[in-house]
């Protein structure tokens, strides 16, 4: 894809040519929201449960939702579509963005301008069959960021740094943790397991609530293993029986090292647990069935 198509403000277009003024707020503040759909086989998956995010996104910012269910989808088909015609790839993952706008800058939010739209899709890099076989390493942090992690900003320098430290190590993601409890990953969220049933953070302004976040509470009274959201502290994470990462593109992926050291106890100390194996199985079915 040399030049892929990309929508913008109401117009498909290629990249190279779209353009957004140096004066938009999204620019010069980050004062923007973003969401992203995995796209299985051309189909977008759990497509309202992102969209209802993104509205919850922008209506935490005071921004108007520009676009009404239908022509997201409208949008969110045409440019699978295309790049399903230019890459031949099926499996992808759909960006949208929207930003308050463009405005002289001021920090007071602006009342009457256009909000920024901007979506474009790439074709889906999946976890590969060795991450999956023997398991991903991580790193630990304090989750320094910002109050407002409920927000999907695209206000996103402090999970920069927090995923570039994970990867100055080698790993795949940054455990965080605020006032000794777990709260999320760079870029993902979090699991653990403890005595067969999934334990994650409880919604809370510092925590993106992922789509996963339902999704697995789905999955796990589907194939009966017990879920359940309450605070984890990090001493909890750190002697987990499994300890999981979600979100769109990892859908789910075992740690099986964290700062160095094996995940879990026993025969199963260092390698993927039985836990996430019933889970990835059921999200191999729920891709199938949950794709619109």
């Amino acid at each position: 894809m040399n030049d892929p198509l990309v929508f913008l403000n109401g117009e498909v277009l290629p990249i190279s040519r779209a353009k957004v003024s140096v004066l938009d707020r999204g620019f010069i503040f980050g004062d923007g929201v973003y969401d992203v759909v995995p796209v299985y086989g051309k189909r977008l998956f759990r497509f309202d449960e992102h969209i209802a995010r993104l509205n919850r996104s922008l209506a935490k910012l005071r921004i108007a939702s520009p676009a009404t269910r239908d022509e997201w989808l409208a949008r969110c088909r045409q440019l699978v579509a295309a790049t399903a015609e230019a890459t031949g790839a099926e499996d992808q993952v759909v960006y949208i963005q929207v930003t308050r706008g463009v405005a002289p800058r001021d920090h007071v939010m602006p009342s009457s301008i256009t909000p920024t739209v901007f979506m474009m899709a790439n074709p889906m890099k999946p976890a590969t069959p060795e991450q999956r076989h023997a398991g991903v390493a991580c790193t630990t942090a304090r989750d320094f960021r910002w109050e407002r992690g409920d927000i999907k900003s695209t206000s996103l320098l402090g999970n920069v740094l927090a995923r570039q430290m994970s990867a100055d190590h080698g790993a795949m993601e940054t455990i965080m943790f605020r006032d000794g409890y777990l709260t999320e990953a760079a870029a993902s969220n979090v699991w653990i397991v403890h005595e067969g049933a999934l334990l994650g953070p409880p919604k809370s302004e510092h925590v993106l609530e992922g789509i996963r976040v339902e999704l697995l509470r789905e999955l796990c009274e589907e194939v009966g293993i017990a879920y359940n959201l309450r605070p984890i502290p990090e001493a909890d994470v750190l002697a987990a029986d499994e300890v999981l990462l979600s979100s769109a593109t990892k859908e789910i992926l075992p740690v099986t090292k964290i700062d160095g050291e094996p995940v879990g106890h026993g025969a199963l100390r260092g390698k993927p647990g039985p836990v996430y194996a019933r889970l990835h199985e059921a999200y191999q079915q729920a891709k199938r069935t949950m794709s619109i």
